[in-house]
C-alpha cells in the first residue's frame, strides 16, 4: 500500500460517486430525459446507490470519498490512538492531502463525464438553474447561516453513523449497503433545505466543472453560495469525529 494507490482508489471511487449522483439529478432535472420530473425521492435513491458504487470500487483506500469523512476519521482515529488510515498509510499531512486531492480530482472528472453523457439534454434545457442543479447544490430558501447549520447537521449524521459501523453497529458482511441506506435516509429526511451536499468535493468539484465546461446557456455557477457546502460539511465531520469518541464506546 502506498499513496499512489490511495490517490487512484479515492479518485476512481469519487468519480464513480459523482458520475452516478450527478447523473440521477440530470435524469430528473433536464428536459427530454427518460426520468424527467422523477422527483426528489428518485434523486435520494440514486445518490445512495451512487455512494454504494463508489465505495465498492475504492475499498483499497478505505473508501472515504469525502473530505469531511477523511477529516472526521482523522480526529476520531487519532483520538483513539490509531496511527493509520489503512495498513501502511500513516495519518499525517501527506496522506490527508492525498485523500482530499484525489477526491477533488475524482469529483471533477465524474462531473465532466456526466455532462458528456447528457450533452444533448444540456443543449435542449432552457433553464440555467436546472443545469447548475445537476452539478452542485443550492438552497430552497437562501439564508447562509441556516443553510450552513443544515449542512453541519446532515454531515454530522453521515460521519457519526459511518463511525458507528466500526463499533459493531452493523455486520461487516453487509459491506457498502448500510452506507447507501444512510445516504438515502439523509437525503429524504434532511435534504430539503439545501439539497444535502454533505461532501465538499462532491459540490466544489462539479461546480468547477460547471464553470469551465462549454455548457450552452449555463448561467452563473453561484459562487456566492459555494462556501456553504464546503465549510458546513467540514465542521459537521469534525464534530462527529470528536463526538463519536465520547458517545460510541458507550452506545456501541
Amino acid at each position: 500500500m502506498n499513496l499512489g494507490i490511495i490517490f487512484l482508489s479515492e479518485m476512481v471511487g469519487t468519480a464513480m460517486l459523482v458520475l452516478l449522483g450527478c447523473g440521477v439529478v440530470a435524469n430528473v432535472a433536464l428536459i427530454r430525459t427518460k426520468g424527467h420530473n422523477g422527483g426528489f425521492l428518485m434523486v435520494n435513491i440514486g445518490w445512495g446507490l451512487a455512494v454504494f458504487s463508489g465505495v465498492i470500487v475504492s475499498y483499497a483506500s478505505g473508501a472515504h470519498l469525502n473530505p469531511a469523512v477523511t477529516l472526521g476519521l482523522t480526529v476520531n482515529f487519532l483520538g483513539k490512538g490509531e496511527t493509520e488510515f489503512v495498513p501502511g498509510i500513516p495519518i499525517d499531512g501527506a496522506s490527508i492531502g492525498t485523500y482530499i486531492g484525489a477526491q477533488m480530482v475524482g469529483a471533477l472528472l465524474g462531473a465532466i463525464f456526466c455532462w458528456i453523457a447528457y450533452k444533448q439534454h444540456f443543449d435542449e434545457e432552457p433553464e440555467p438553474a436546472a443545469k447548475l442543479a445537476v452539478f452542485s447544490t443550492g438552497p430552497a430558501i437562501r439564508s447562509y447561516g441556516w443553510n450552513l447549520v443544515t449542512e453541519i447537521i446532515g454531515t454530522f449524521v453521515l460521519v457519526f453513523v459511518i463511525l458507528g459501523f466500526s463499533y459493531g453497529g452493523t455486520p461487516a458482511e453487509l459491506g457498502a449497503i448500510p452506507v447507501a441506506f444512510l445516504v438515502i435516509a439523509i437525503g429524504a429526511s434532511l435534504g430539503g433545505p439545501t439539497g444535502y451536499a454533505i461532501n465538499p468535493a462532491r459540490d466544489l468539484g462539479p461546480r468547477i466543472a460547471h464553470a469551465i465546461l462549454p455548457i450552452k446557456g449555463k448561467g452563473s455557477s453561484d459562487w456566492s453560495y459555494s462556501w456553504v457546502p464546503v465549510v458546513g460539511p467540514i465542521i459537521g465531520g469534525l464534530i462527529a469525529g470528536w463526538a463519536a469518541l465520547a458517545l460510541l464506546p458507550v452506545l456501541g
